[in-house]
């Protein structure tokens, strides 16, 4: 601690900061493109996987299907079709009101070219057009160019919003004009240099830099970091006023502090690592990702914070300067009246909160989850209107055919061998129509047209359908089945590292704590949290935002981030009541806890949710609602949860959630409290 505070060490850290963030943005390089890896995929072993491996190695041509859709409201006029002859062969709907003409184009080249080629196609489709004629580019490659444009620029529009957003909360926490230029300038470093960091890691692994996984650590770091330096600042102000040496003052700080946000960082980035225990890779890369975020944040806020805070000195608080003997409001203002509101009345506030996050929690009632590809994206693009156009005038024609593989050892086994599976697959209720493909090396494929619109919960249906038909060996791939193993594998990932979360901020907060109980009611308190806000949100969703679902991977995450972030503000909080506790007894204990800490942690969960919300700056629906789950989450967290429901638990148990510490008894406290008096006499061995 005295390198971090020392006159001359405290500059040559803040030095050493600068060195190492300019070596890891001289290493860290380019890592492979990963636009294409920000709506996920299947894990490496799904069926839909194996069967486009398989598929590979069959006659390719690198050219795909780019369907260009005119539609008017009203008949389409013969002028209409002429015009949409220019570019190919129309085939009209049915109801007469579109018409599609599909051209093939090339796909195995540079991403540019690609975005080029479709762009020239829309410059020609549009070009003198009858008047109220509307034309749209779809289909494969159009989809392909329009996520990765959805995504130009906008990691750099959630660093400025989040940026932003952090100045202004922590400009109106501090009240003052300088203060709050150095935590943002400490947390802004570390996260352009976990911005390098992660771009270094998919270098030297030789993985893709996918960009929702890139925002959602920003976010973290972002949020995770002011967090801890509001906790760090809050404490070295407290000690400004009992110590006239700052450099003594932020020693004592980091010591009263440093453990709880060390804590609470082991306790994020354990249940971050959680997720290498999930078979989805999206899941995987930012379990990885954000855990190193969380890492350099915890680095910069315990080491290069305290650092720039003695350098810039005491006056930094300007113009509410702390000085030694001045009055600390803390523990007479505001939150220590509602301490004591709440412990006169500990059980109607546990009944009263428990209602209240039952109601939110019943908003789950009757939740769906899964969105379809059209229904994904927050930004407009021209191939996810298209592809609606077309599921309207053209039922099931906007959905690629399911491939369906089969190697000569399958067929071998089969009497009437190609043929006869191209019969049951046909068969299969919800396909309408099955056709030979291409073949070479003992390998064929079949192409099953389905009649439910791509991306619902029919398409998957029929997927499963034709799988459970077809003889063992034959593989179902596309895109539909990727969908359909992509959801298999979410739900499979919720029921193994849900356990895996709770476990690990259980075992945390037990080592901690040095108690049983407590723990418990933390966890479980954080858990019913995560139901309500989880509810509350699908109310949003549903009922406000208009959004048909959440999406597949909102329940994971979502815990993961509440469970994890939201039982910081309870180790803040729990941890300084255990610091009391042996002088004042449990009760109190809680009552000057919460009158103490009640204005940071207030502070910091409000930042911490709005910061959370800046991920709907980033087009993907399942950012912004795993940002709206986050946000209410940790302000009920915040507001309710650790403000009156965790004191009212602790007025009622007393004594008794400390079990089987030695805190754990009517006198317990005491007597800790004069052993430790008693062994801080004791001169130290020298």
């Amino acid at each position: 601690m005295r390198t971090l505070t020392g006159r001359l060490t405290a500059w040559l850290v803040l030095l050493a900061a600068l060195v190492l963030t300019g070596v890891v943005n001289a290493v860290s390089g380019q890592a492979p493109d990963g636009t294409s890896a920000a709506t996920g995929g299947p894990p490496a072993s799904s069926e839909s996987v194996r069967a486009a491996a398989l598929a590979g190695q069959l006659p390719d041509d690198g050219r795909g299907a780019l369907l260009v859709v005119y539609s008017r409201d009203g008949a389409l006029t013969p002028q209409d079709l002429r015009a949409a002859a220019a570019l190919g062969t129309p085939v009209p709907s049915q109801d007469g009101e579109a018409a599609v003409v599909t051209l093939t184009v090339p796909v195995d080249v540079p991403r540019e070219q690609l975005a080029q080629t479709v762009a020239d196609v829309r410059e020609r489709a549009g070009r003198d057009l009858p008047a109220g004629l509307d034309v749209q580019v779809t289909g494969g490659p159009a989809f392909s160019v329009d996520i990765a444009d959805s995504f130009s620029g906008a990691n750099t529009r959630l660093l400025l919003v989040t940026a932003g957003v952090v100045a202004l909360l922590l400009l109106v926490t501090y009240r003052s004009p300088v203060l709050w230029l150095v935590p943002l300038v400490v947390v802004g470093t570390a996260d352009q240099v976990t911005t390098q960091l992660l771009e270094l890691v998919g270098r030297l692994t030789d993985t893709p830099v996918d960009p929702s996984a890139t925002g959602i650590t920003s976010v973290l770091v972002f949020g995770a970091g002011t967090d801890y330096a509001l906790l760090l600042i809050a404490r070295y102000r407290e000690e400004l006023r009992r110590e006239p040496d700052r450099r003594a003052a932020m020693r004592a700080a980091l010591r009263g502090a440093g453990p709880a946000i060390a804590a609470s960082a082991v306790t994020v980035v354990l249940a971050l690592l959680t997720l290498q225990a999930a078979v989805l890779p999206s899941d995987r890369t930012i379990g990885r990702d954000a855990a190193i975020g969380i890492v350099v944040a915890l680095v910069f806020g315990l080491l290069v914070l305290p650092s720039a805070l003695v350098v810039c000195g005491r006056r930094l608080f300007w113009p509410f300067v702390p000085t030694v003997g001045s009055k600390d409001t803390t523990r007479t203002g505001v939150w220590a009246r509602i301490a004591g509101a709440v412990l006169a009345r500990p059980v109607r506030v546990v009944v009263g909160s428990v209602a209240l996050l039952a109601v939110l929690g019943a908003g789950l009632s009757g939740a769906t989850l899964g969105l379809s590809q059209t229904e994904q994206f927050r930004v407009s693009a021209d191939s996810v209107d298209g592809s609606r156009t077309l599921s309207e005038h053209f039922p099931g024609a906007a959905a690629e055919p399911a491939q369906v593989l089969l190697t000569s050892d399958v067929t071998s086994d089969v009497p009437g061998g190609v043929e006869a599976v191209r019969t049951a697959a046909a068969a299969v209720e919800g396909v309408t129509s099955v056709t030979v493909g291409r073949s070479a090396a003992g390998t064929t494929e079949l192409l099953a047209r389905l009649a439910a619109d791509p991306g619902t919960a029919a398409s998957r249906a029929t997927v499963q359908a034709l799988r459970d038909a077809l003889p063992d060996g034959a593989l179902v791939g596309g895109t539909e089945a990727q969908a359909l193993d992509v959801r298999t594998a979410t739900v499979r990932d919720l029921r193994v590292v849900t356990p895996l979360v709770v476990l690990v901020v259980l075992v945390v907060l037990v080592v901690l704590l040095r108690s049983l109980v407590a723990p418990l009611l933390l966890v479980a308190t954080v858990l019913a949290t995560y139901l309500a806000a989880l509810g509350a949100a699908n109310l949003v969703f549903t009922q406000l935002a208009g959004m048909p679902a959440l999406d597949t991977q909102v329940p994971l995450l979502s815990l993961l981030f509440l469970v994890a972030l939201g039982v910081d503000y309870n180790i803040f909080l729990v941890t300084r009541v255990r610091e009391e506790t042996p002088q004042l007894g449990t009760r109190e204990a809680v009552r000057v806890a919460v009158a103490v800490t009640g204005g940071v942690i207030t502070s910091a969960g409000v930042l911490l949710a709005a910061v959370f919300a800046v991920l709907g700056v980033l087009p993907l629906i399942v950012l912004t609602q795993i940002g709206v789950v986050v946000g209410i989450g940790v302000l009920l967290d915040t507001l309710l949860v650790r403000t009156v429901l965790v004191p009212a638990l602790f007025a009622l148990l007393g004594h008794r959630v400390w079990w089987p510490s030695r805190l754990d008894s009517p006198g317990g406290a005491h007597r800790q409290s004069r052993l430790t008096a008693s062994t801080s006499d004791v001169p130290s061995a020298r």
